[in-house]
């Protein structure tokens, strides 16, 4: 399962192309321009778009997330980020499906928020920047996407 929100979040996760292609898939995103791309081509679910703090739409979302996940199983769930993350990261735990975080390129010195949020969810969580991996251990750096 492949959850980020549209934009930059969106980019990096068809930036992982050559990953996901090699597995069945879904996707979970908001409809916007750059995601339309999606229609007809992949199994997407469409959500509400939903803003860092914003806590409204991510409290409607939670259940949404979890009969999401209930219904179609993945193996794993692979997060670009933003805030739809920490949806899919509770998502993940309360199912026990192992959940894998992506931090943003831009976040060179500190973990965006929906990082910090699902660091301790995550069964996985990479940076983009090494010197991220000094003031957090958990993290792990590959290079960029």
């Amino acid at each position: 399962m492949l959850v980020s929100t549209s934009g930059g979040h969106f980019s990096t996760m068809r930036g992982l192309e050559p990953f996901w292609l090699q597995h069945d898939r879904v996707w979970v995103t908001d409809l916007k321009k750059d995601t339309e791309v999606l229609n007809g081509k992949e199994k997407v679910y469409w959500l509400p778009y939903q803003g860092p703090r914003q806590i409204i739409p991510f409290l409607f979302n939670i259940p949404t997330a979890l009969r999401i996940v209930s219904q179609e199983q993945p193996s794993l769930i692979l997060s670009t980020g933003a805030s739809i993350a920490v949806n899919f990261a509770i998502a993940a735990k309360i199912s026990g499906i192992k959940f894998v975080f992506i931090e943003s390129i831009s976040r060179s010195k500190e973990l965006s928020l929906s990082g910090k949020l699902v660091y301790a969810l995550s069964n996985e969580f990479y940076v983009q920047w090494p010197n991220l991996c000094d003031k957090y251990s958990k993290a792990i750096f590959k290079g960029h996407v």
